[in-house]
């Protein structure tokens, strides 16, 4: 690891600790300008292939994932430290897969349990697009539903 102060190339650590995650944070010292930095290791673990409902696949892409999710959640009182951290679940699902290829229809489904438990309004949003409720009928359907629900 190189010194990001002096570029020397040997260092020392001095702490490890890890993350839930899998990853590790290290204190490190520069052998020759004595200066302290923190350096973080991670795996970098594959995402699946997403199989479109047309047969087409496209790479897993997380920030359309996170575009899609911050639709559905404009003007609601949910913080972008949240929309990141369900992004993040959902992307470390789909690693803990192991698989080459899923079917997008799983993305979906992840993103809509997951916005269920966020915000039931972003909930709402994504839904009448990802369930395709086109009229007003099936989306007081869906209302009524999550209504019920909670009582």
């Amino acid at each position: 690891m190189r010194c990001p102060y002096c570029t020397y190339e040997k260092t020392h650590v001095i702490d490890t600790s890890h993350d839930r995650r899998g990853g590790t944070r290290r204190r490190r010292v520069c052998e020759a300008c004595g200066q302290r930095f923190t350096s973080y290791e991670r795996p970098i673990l594959a995402t699946p292939l997403l199989i479109k409902k047309d047969g087409t696949r496209e790479e897993f892409s997380r920030e359309k994932l996170l575009g899609g999710i911050r639709v559905a959640c404009a003007k609601r009182p949910i913080s972008a430290a949240d929309i990141e951290r369900v992004a993040g679940e959902i992307e470390s699902e789909l690693q803990r897969m192991g698989q080459e290829e899923v079917k997008s229809r799983i993305v979906g489904d992840m993103v809509i349990r997951k916005l269920k438990e966020l915000d039931l309004v972003a909930y709402v949003r994504y839904a009448i697009v990802y369930l395709r409720l086109d009229d007003l009928t099936s989306i007081r359907g869906e209302i009524d539903r999550l209504l019920t629900e909670q009582s």
